[in-house]
């Protein structure tokens, strides 16, 4: 008996009890009650909590994954593949795909050529809330109209307050208690048009809308509403139109049983609202009259809200709608995505693992791409962090961990190979275990690096990124006693005097005019007069790197103290992480990558960017994030991550875009 998932053998167990070789199970294909998704062993009833998309039964072989599955050699994502084998004389295949009706011949067709059919019992296949035939796939395709793919849910770890739950998909929701209670959904979008339904199943206070942020709810009374929530829209079934500062009386309301229409343009924030088939206000195929439109946001989700029992069931597409969406707008599914520029993020930044074996010269390999920046960092050891890049010259050293100068080594890495690189022993000391971060350095992957010397006065350098950079570090490559300084775009549109340093604890900081007072743009960084940017006479070097969609993601959240921590959409599975605490001091810059913590255990492993500490194993109360397929969660009350109130910077990179991404 073995499980597999995405490929790969589960072989780590908190307990294990196989059965011995050739021991005859006594279920399927003997003549006993079969069970798909449910335990009905000893009087115990336990269900499968998720979707079954196709269900093979192979009677009389023994199959690997790879019958059934394959790494996708654009994307490097596990991926279903249409099974070519026999299935045995008992054997049957459930695809589930007929939802014309819900007989043995349809919804319950076995499609291996046995006709070894099932019958469903209790399953509708009603357009709207009540369909239990979803036609959500992880195998996403174009069907000549709205897309079948991965769809939207709402997000389990993303919600307001505890008193919020989701059931049957994630696509029901009840809140309990008198205060609001937002979930988010798993989709976020920048471009498109998007529809979807909210069926009201009772009368109690409830809402649905579009939002970058959930946080469109009131603060305090029926009309008020959060001035630093979410950029967007909600509509009140009371009727009130919550907007981010104001909520006015709107002349639309809803109730038990009535089907909410939501359809929003993510390119120009405009929002509309109906329901059972008619518009409130304007028409969306048109563009005409919205309830709303959002301005200065980044990324907009659907989003409902309850209160004192309120509950409802969302659509995002994965039944059949109750109503036609308007003509040009989707649903919210992967396939419907926009093509990201980057598909598969090893191409581009990738982890790689070693253990040192002492030898002078050893090649490291394992990347798709020639690297031109590699962070290398002693795992079971203290040692200082190891900074390379391809401009300065393989053998030139620079320690994020301590302010000293560049130096020049010959038995640390010694060469960039076009699937790696070379080290001698002081990067490959025996026993010694590492991590080594890589970087392809050009506009496609937004990363560029620069060397200039200083001038001491206030001047521009060009960048060849095309787009303005997100974050800039810098060092001062021959002065020892010089920070490494961090500008960040958001800190710094902010205000304009702030930097962080990367060798240090410290919160965030001001010197005088360290940018010129001025954001990078397109073309050209900024610096002012200061040593750390812009020694006279003195060799500098920046890294410089910008946002791509689905590859890459620089930005902030606000922490809140609990082991339920905020939820940060990234829109992808994060490869390597980066968080520092910047509204206080005395916390340590928290690296984490997928490499070194493949799965979201309850402790996670990382290090520490501004000390040269041997790799930490966070205990499970500290809580350092856990990776999902569309972000990170996280999990704890630890002020390095997550503390009440502390603002947080952060900066990911991603293993694939939630496009290609086959879970929520």
């Amino acid at each position: 008996m073995k499980l597999y998932v995405n490929g790969v053998q589960i072989t780590a167990f908190g307990t294990t009890n196989y059965p011995t070789q050739n021991n005859d199970l006594n279920s399927f294909g003997n003549n006993v009650i079969q069970y798909i998704g449910q335990t009905g062993v000893g009087g115990f009833n336990y269900y499968l909590n998720g979707y079954l998309t196709e269900f093979h039964h192979i009677d009389g072989q023994a199959l690997t994954p790879s019958s059934f599955g394959e790494t996708d050699t654009i994307t490097g994502v596990w991926k279903p593949k249409r099974y070519a084998g026999t299935y045995g004389t008992n054997g049957f295949f459930l695809k589930f795909a007929d939802n014309s009706g819900t007989t043995a011949a349809t919804l319950g067709k076995d499609s291996s050529g046995n006709g070894n059919n099932w019958t469903p019992n209790n399953f509708s296949v009603t357009a709207g809330a009540g369909n239990d035939s979803m036609i959500d796939s992880c195998t996403s395709y174009a069907d000549g109209g709205n897309g079948r793919g991965n769809y939207c849910t709402l997000n389990p770890l993303d919600i307001g307050t505890t008193n919020m739950s989701l059931s049957n998909g994630n696509l029901d929701f009840t809140k309990s208690g008198v205060n609001f209670g937002p979930s988010r959904g798993t989709l976020g979008v920048t471009t498109g048009k998007w529809y979807f339904e909210m069926t009201a199943n009772n009368t109690p206070i409830k809402q649905v809308g579009v939002s970058n942020d959930f946080n469109i709810r009131a603060s305090s009374g029926d009309v008020s509403v959060s001035s630093t929530g979410g950029i967007g829209a909600a509509w009140d079934s009371r009727g009130f139109l919550y907007q981010t500062g104001t909520s006015p009386a709107y002349a639309y309301t809803f109730t038990t049983n009535d089907v909410v229409m939501v359809a929003f343009n993510a390119a120009s924030g405009a929002i509309w609202f109906g329901k059972n088939g008619t518009w409130n206000t304007g028409d969306p195929a048109a563009g005409t009259s919205p309830a709303f439109t959002a301005s200065s946001y980044s990324v907009l989700f659907p989003f409902v809200n309850g209160e004192g029992g309120g509950s409802g069931t969302c659509n995002f597409g994965q039944r059949a709608f109750a109503y036609t969406p308007p003509s040009g707008f989707l649903a919210l599914n992967t396939q419907n995505l926009p093509e990201p520029t980057i598909k598969k993020g090893s191409s581009y930044m990738d982890t790689l693992l070693f253990t040192g074996d002492g030898a002078s010269s050893r090649s490291i390999s394992g990347l798709n791409f020639s690297p031109d920046f590699v962070w290398l960092k002693r795992r079971n050891q203290a040692n200082d962090h190891s900074q390379y890049d391809i401009v300065r010259g393989a053998t030139k050293l620079l320690q994020s961990s301590q302010t000293g100068a560049e130096q020049t080594l010959s038995n640390g890495l010694t060469a960039f190979n076009s699937n790696g690189f070379d080290v001698g022993t002081y990067e490959n000391t025996s026993a010694v275990t590492y991590v080594a971060w890589c970087w392809d350095e050009s506009a496609t992957p937004g990363f560029d690096i620069v060397t200039y010397t200083g001038n001491g006065t206030n001047r521009t350098i060009a960048h060849s990124l095309g787009v303005a950079p997100s974050m800039i570090i810098f060092k001062n490559r021959n002065v020892g006693t010089t920070d490494w300084a961090v500008y960040f775009k958001s800190l710094v549109e902010s205000n304009s005097a702030y930097y962080v340093a990367l060798n240090t604890i410290n919160a965030v900081q001001t010197v005088p005019s360290p940018w010129n007072g001025t954001l990078a743009t397109s073309s050209v960084f900024s610096v002012g007069t200061w040593d750390s940017v812009n020694g006279n006479g003195n060799g500098m070097v920046a890294y410089l790197w910008s946002e791509v969609a689905g590859f890459s993601k620089f930005g902030s959240y606000t922490g809140n103290g609990s082991s339920d921590g905020p939820f940060v959409f990234c829109g992808f599975r994060p490869r390597w992480l980066m968080i520092k605490v910047t509204s206080i001091g005395g916390n340590s810059w928290v690296m984490l990558d997928s490499a070194r913590e493949p799965t979201n255990d309850d402790s996670q492993l990382y290090l520490t960017a501004n000390t040269n500490d041997a790799e930490y194993d966070s205990p499970a109360v500290n809580g350092y994030p856990h990776f999902f397929s569309n972000g990170f969660k996280l999990r704890g009350t630890s002020n390095g991550v997550n503390g009440s109130g502390y603002t947080y910077i952060f900066a990911a990179y991603a293993e694939s875009p939630f496009k290609y991404a086959l879970a929520r």
